[in-house]
């Protein structure tokens, strides 16, 4: 009964481990085409974590939601006509023309 109890609480602490995959990406290298491929929520987190990090660059401390979706759809259109254009490029050049 002991080794049943020892194997089931070593199965236990391991199998947390087994599971748990980190994921890395680069996200200067995403491509407009790669995030037009990617499922709704995917994207929705992507351009999240894109108007954090450009929130942060220009030091804005607020969420304005309807400006926040209407950039999305923007850039969502403007990947649309450049597929291999990475996505961190154009977000870029648009920041930087304000």
């Amino acid at each position: 009964m002991n080794k049943l109890i020892f194997g089931l609480a070593m199965a236990a602490m391991l199998a947390p481990a087994a599971v748990q995959a980190q994921v890395k990406l680069d996200m200067t290298k995403i491509t407009c085409g790669e995030l037009l491929a990617m499922p709704a929520e995917d994207q929705s987190d992507f351009a999240a974590f894109m108007s954090g990090w450009f929130a942060q660059k220009s030091g804005r401390t607020f969420i304005d939601v309807s400006l926040f979706l209407k950039n999305a759809a923007s850039v969502t259109d403007w990947c649309a006509s450049n597929k291999s254009e990475s996505v961190m490029a154009g977000l870029q050049r648009a920041f930087d023309k304000k």
